[in-house]
């Protein structure tokens, strides 16, 4: 494994909820990871954003690490959930909030995450 895998593997593995994203949560630089921005603060859930757009290794490297071309990326608890369309679904349907919820991943916001 080289160090941006060891770095990115760390990084998932010591953060509840981590997503991989294009900008930061405060300034978003791409529509989709703008979505998973808007969802994730809107159900309330703590979760550290890591720009991908801070170097080309990592941008690189996290679609290496996930097996996943594609920006962003959302991981739970060590375990990868997807990008933007699949979280979307997932919120639209109610079962982000379940599966959360059976992750012990606690949201600020409960009147949407019981929603």
């Amino acid at each position: 494994m080289s160090g941006i895998q060891e770095w990115i593997d760390n990084e998932v593995k010591t953060n509840d909820v981590i997503v991989f994203m294009k900008g930061t949560p405060a300034f978003p630089q791409c529509g989709f990871s703008g979505q998973v921005v808007q969802i994730m603060d809107y159900l309330g859930v703590t979760y550290k954003g890591v720009n991908v757009l801070a170097s080309d290794e990592l941008r690189n490297g996290i679609k290496e690490y996930g097996s996943w071309p594609t920006i962003p990326q959302i991981y739970v608890k060590g375990e990868f959930v997807g990008g933007c369309d699949i979280i979307r679904e997932m919120f639209q349907s109610g079962e982000l909030q379940d599966f959360l919820a059976q992750k012990g991943v606690a949201t600020g916001n409960q009147e949407a995450a019981n929603a």
